[in-house]
């Protein structure tokens, strides 16, 4: 499995209230259920005081499997990775 790296595209993510997972993305007119969540990375100290710090989760979806990035400071979700050919078993 590879991620292409993509252009970040800004997208809605609906989170778990007590968790902060991501639950659902929305990505224009479509809504993408998560159905796994595989690996979440804080990246708190590998980034400047400008942009602050960023969470990264890979997730998968009915679709493909997304690398979504959350910008803390901004409270920004963009898409930064998707691997199409990955299918769910």
């Amino acid at each position: 499995m590879a991620f292409i790296r993509v252009e970040p595209v800004t997208v809605r993510v609906r989170t778990d209230w007590f968790s902060g997972r991501p639950r659902e993305i929305t990505w224009g007119d479509e809504r993408l259920p998560i159905t796994h969540l595989h690996a979440i990375r804080e990246e708190a100290a590998a980034f400047p005081v400008i942009t602050g710090p960023r969470t990264l989760f890979e997730v998968e979806t009915r679709n493909a499997r997304l690398s979504l990035s959350y910008q803390h400071r901004s409270r920004r979700w963009t898409v930064t990775g998707l691997d199409e050919g990955h299918r769910a078993a």
